[in-house]
């Protein structure tokens, strides 16, 4: 056996020509085959740099009548690179494949129909069927396993034969095989099956979830994943069954693997949807809680996506860190995505208990990076470190929201962002400013005493939202400013260099100005300025046509126009910030997975995604039953297809010559829909078996959807997910596949 990194010396680019005259040199005088071995790692080591070998293809497949193993490795490994590239040519490896297939070693039977299945040419696929079908039932666990994921190959090559073939049926079957990796293999298999839009729709019921369970100790890490994963697909009838499900797959939570940690909490979130006995609920979330705090302390890469992950979780159950909240608080060496994912999530754990805790450690966050800009940067480049200064503006940000959230905390965040304001610091005052501004609205008549110190920071306010947040209070406040006319005379030297978004907040300002303070003369030509540009001088449409309803009003009946813009508004509350609850159902059922991290349903990014909400049934708790979502049924295309006009005359239909070659003859005819078995239910129900089906119609490209999907972390809090964007998936009211 070579040493290792003795294969290294390979690793240097040949040409074909040389590798060929190695290859047909080895013919003669080669008894150990070390020659013919030398030369295929060479072509190997070629193929995994990204060379070219496939003119060598006719010399390399010479080489599969070696009995060697290695060697017979070697070769399928060089055809699953190049044998679909090479169908006028796959034709000559096809009796090599069938004797393979049936050859004594169970290594090799594997070997061959698992490289079958990589090549979905048609030569190849008619060649696999007969082969995968024995391999199914073959003595050996390793053939069966590999034959097993065969299967889902197959169906992705060609669906509509795999299930006329019967191979879900008998996968199916595999399920309930004696080796643990066998059922693995072919839960993994029917589950890819079941996860796309035209792929059959199947469920498990309570004595097969049984048997799963009982193979889930011996399975590998992979396995358990699979299996457990496997469970979303049984919908429980009665509270008993989803808890005593519960109770055999929570000691998996003590899994060393982080991959599995996270399948066993989605499927314990999913099972919990359906159960009634509070205490166990409880239990289950306090058990859940450890093992997520345990996923902190692995390598940055984990910890943000058991972050993401996190935030769906207390969303949902709020129990399950509500006293954990410490163990987000950020390090120093922690990454800038970490970092802005453990904000949000200390602000979703914040309550009127650990309000103090959360406001002392944000505060720590803005005053610590505040101060090592400043006596690293001159103040012109104090926004050199552009990450460190997004992440303390979602600090103050975050201090803000605080406020609002838990008004037994609001007097302590009012006085630390006052604390930031007097740093000077440009970015932190503007961000403060626009948190205070809401802080306005949630506690009206209760914090205005803190204008004054706002109006002294107004040189530092250059951005939009900031300004407008500043606009705003002045307007609205502008009966308790004495010189509020001057300082929105000031903000309005720029008015016609200004975004949009400040023009409309410092129009609206100058009319309150003037219904607060009408009697003055300098209000009147200020806000008769404002009009004028407003109407003349711009060109936003919603600008202009403000300013000409603002104008009217006031000309008819100034009274009237008081009533209407200094009316009375609605308190600012903490209610946008949760997600939508049937959406969050929805995203929970994706936990451990890429949706989970861009909080998005997989089928709006990942083309032929299936969607998965929540089932109803009798076991299903009330509030998730009023919040459940229901997958609509995809598109198919009618039937039949009626053409205008007479169309072209059919020709003679001639006889078939008993002799004529049998691949010429015509397939023989389909059974109909009554002798197909009742346990498959295919999406493409009604369409002609023919494997020419055009298929349902091209939906919108799916990727157009990806606006900030890796970037979703820089938001404020995630958004909620709307059912009418995601693509049509399978109708949750079909006829499964019941096991």
């Amino acid at each position: 056996m070579a040493q290792p990194g003795q294969d290294a010396k390979f690793f240097q680019r040949g040409k074909t020509e040389e590798l060929r005259a190695e290859l047909q040199a080895a013919e003669s005088k080669d008894k150990k085959f070390l020659k013919r071995k030398t030369a295929l790692k060479k072509i190997v080591a070629n193929i995994t740099m990204g060379n070219d070998m496939s003119p060598l293809f006719t010399d390399v497949v010479q080489c599969l009548g070696t009995p060697l193993l290695e060697i017979k490795k070697m070769v399928y490994l060089f055809l699953v690179s190049y044998g679909r590239s090479k169908p006028d040519q796959i034709h000559i490896v096809i009796p090599n494949f069938l004797a393979d297939c049936s050859d004594r070693n169970p290594l090799i039977r594997a070997l061959a129909i698992r490289t079958m299945s990589y090549i979905p040419i048609p030569v190849v696929t008619d060649s696999l069927i007969e082969p995968l079908r024995h391999c199914l039932k073959d003595r050996d666990p390793y053939v069966r396993k590999t034959a097993a994921i065969c299967v889902a190959k197959l169906y992705t090559a060609d669906p509509r034969r795999a299930e006329r073939g019967g191979f879900v049926e008998m996968l199916r079957d595999l399920m309930l095989d004696g080796n643990a990796t066998v059922v693995a293999n072919a839960v993994a298999a029917l589950s890819e099956i079941g996860d796309r839009q035209d792929g059959v729709i199947f469920k498990l019921n309570l004595a097969t979830a049984n048997k799963l369970l009982a193979a889930l100790g011996e399975s590998s890490e992979w396995g358990q994943i699979y299996i457990l994963d496997t469970l979303l697909r049984y919908v429980p009838e009665r509270h008993a069954d989803a808890e005593l499900m519960v109770e055999r797959i929570i000691v998996q939570l003590q899994h060393a693997n982080s991959a599995v940690v996270l399948t066993t909490i989605k499927a314990l979130l999913y099972l919990m949807n359906y159960m009634e006995n509070r205490k166990l609920i409880d239990y289950c979330c306090k058990k859940m809680g450890p093992p997520l705090v345990t996923l902190l302390s692995s390598g940055p890469e984990v910890q943000y996506v058991a972050l993401r992950n996190i935030l769906l979780i207390i969303q949902r159950r709020p129990a399950v860190l509500k006293n954990d909240v410490k163990v987000f608080f950020c390090k120093y060496n922690d990454p800038i995505y970490v970092k802005l994912a453990k904000l949000e999530i200390m602000y979703r754990l914040a309550r009127a208990e650990n309000v103090n805790e959360v406001l002392a450690e944000l505060q720590e966050c803005v005053s610590v990076l505040t101060l090592v800009l400043i006596m690293l940067y001159e103040p012109e480049d104090r926004y050199a470190s552009e990450v460190d200064v997004d992440f303390v503006r979602k600090a103050v940000r975050s201090i803000g929201r605080l406020a609002i959230k838990v008004e037994a905390g609001a007097d302590n965040c009012i006085q630390a962002l006052l604390g930031l304001i007097d740093t000077k610091v440009s970015y932190v005052v503007q961000e403060a400013v626009i948190v205070i501004k809401d802080i306005f609205r949630r506690y009206p008549g209760k914090y205005e005493g803190i204008i004054p110190k706002l109006c002294e920071n107004l040189d530092l306010l250059d951005e939009p939202e900031a300004k407008a947040a500043m606009v705003w209070i002045l307007g609205q406040f502008s009966d308790r400013i004495d010189n509020a006319d001057e300082l929105l005379d000031d903000l309005l030297y720029t008015f016609l260099d200004e975004s949009v978004e400040v023009q409309l907040a410092l129009l609206t300002a100058a009319v309150k100005l003037f219904i607060y303070k009408s009697s003055l003369d300098s209000t009147k030509m200020l806000v008769h300025k404002v009009l004028k540009w407003a109407t003349e001088n711009v060109d936003n449409p919603d600008l202009r046509d403000r300013g000409f309803m603002y104008w009217r009003m006031l000309a008819v009946n100034p009274n009237i126009a008081g009533s209407i813009v200094l009316a009375e508004k609605p308190a600012i509350t903490t209610d946008s910030d949760r997600m939508d609850r049937g959406a969050l159902d929805q995203l929970l059922l994706h936990t451990g997975t890429l949706g989970s991290i861009y909080h998005k349903n997989p089928e709006t990014f990942i083309r032929n995604a299936a969607g998965k909400a929540l089932i109803d049934s009798p076991a299903l708790n009330p509030h998730s039953r009023a919040a459940l979502v229901t997958l609509p049924r995809p598109q198919l295309p009618p039937a039949t297809i009626n053409v205008p006009g007479t169309g072209p005359t059919e020709p003679q239909t001639k006889a078939i010559d008993d002799n004529m070659n049998p691949a010429m003859k015509p397939a023989p005819p389909i059974p109909s829909s009554s002798t197909v078995p009742t346990t498959i239910h295919s999406e493409h129900e009604g369409d002609d078996d023919d494997d020419d089906d055009d298929g349902p119609p091209a939906a919108a490209d799916p990727y157009s959807n990806l606006d900030g999907a890796f970037g979703n972390y820089l938001q404020d809090e995630p958004r909620p997910i709307g059912t009418g964007n995601q693509q049509t998936t399978r109708h949750a009211d079909l006829d499964d596949l019941l096991f």
